[in-house]
């Protein structure tokens, strides 16, 4: 990889990793298109991650602070379990176990077949009608407070679905928050928290593949999660304002935009699946 694709690659991951349009649907796409076709492969998004997900860290950093402070001090007794954010920190940690055990089951699927164009083709369009039915029947009632135990879960296992590129990590867990009633500030914001635990384990598991990718070196690959840090700052912070008083309709359509011209680029032979 070179120092351009680098930074292409990382312009892309830091402006999709947030918005419901899968960023590893869009590393593979550019990385093909631009690139030789050359798929950054799951080491490399997994790596570039950590940039964005370090975002969510430095945004919601006083959220998280008080979050773990109350969990750990309720477990000696200082502060009640039913205290708001002591029972956000096990909801975080309980929701972050499917995506973790599905992850390693399906580990050599993730890396190699489930990579294939045609089913991100499918998940594109596919989840974009999800989260347009998710939209269109929302009852926008929930605050992030009142997630209960077992919507913690169900959203759990709603963010194991973006193991497959094309769903979207914040995509399916919003979707998810959507159908059962919450906000869609209160289900994004819960989206962002419940990927930290998820993505950095992920993305400091894939380090060590980083040296036995011909196609990687550790200079770009920082470089990329730099950028991917820098520019997905700034779309947390664009995001939530958007969502407290627009729908997702925009990224309904982008998604099925982009599904219909990556499937004509695939039959086209411009794209290889």
């Amino acid at each position: 990889m070179g120092w351009l694709e680098a930074i292409v690659l990382g312009i892309v991951q830091g402006l999709t990793e947030f918005l419901p349009v899968s960023s590893s649907a869009h590393q593979s796409i550019v990385g093909q298109l631009f690139f030789g076709g050359r798929d950054p492969g799951a080491a490399f998004t997994a790596v570039s991650q950590l940039g964005t997900e370090t975002a969510v860290v430095v945004y919601f950093a006083r959220d998280i602070g008080r979050i773990i402070s109350h969990w750990a001090r309720s477990l000696v007794g200082r502060v009640p379990r039913h205290d708001p954010d002591a029972r956000m920190g096990w909801l975080v940690i309980i929701g972050s176990i499917p995506i973790g055990v599905l992850g390693l089951l399906f580990q050599d699927a993730i890396d190699t077949s489930l990579r294939n164009l045609w089913i991100t083709v499918s998940m594109l369009a596919g989840f974009g009608i999800v989260l347009w039915v998710a939209d269109r029947v929302a009852r926008n009632r929930y605050e992030l407070a009142q997630l209960t135990w077992v919507d913690g879960i169900a959203l759990g296992f709603a963010q194991a679905l973006a193991l497959i590129p094309g769903v979207s990590r914040s995509g399916a867990t919003i979707a998810g928050g959507l159908f059962l009633g919450y906000k869609r500030e209160a289900a994004t914001r819960y989206a962002f928290l419940l990927a930290i635990p998820a993505v950095f384990i992920s993305g400091v598991f894939k380090l060590k593949d980083i040296p036995n990718d011909p196609n990687l070196a550790w200079g770009p690959t920082i470089v990329a999660t730099v950028i991917a840090f820098a520019i997905g700052l700034a779309v947390i912070h664009w995001l939530l304002k958007y969502v407290s008083k627009h729908s997702f309709s925009v990224f309904v359509w982008y998604r099925l935009a982009l599904a219909a011209l990556v499937a004509g680029l695939l039959l086209g032979g411009v794209l290889q699946p």
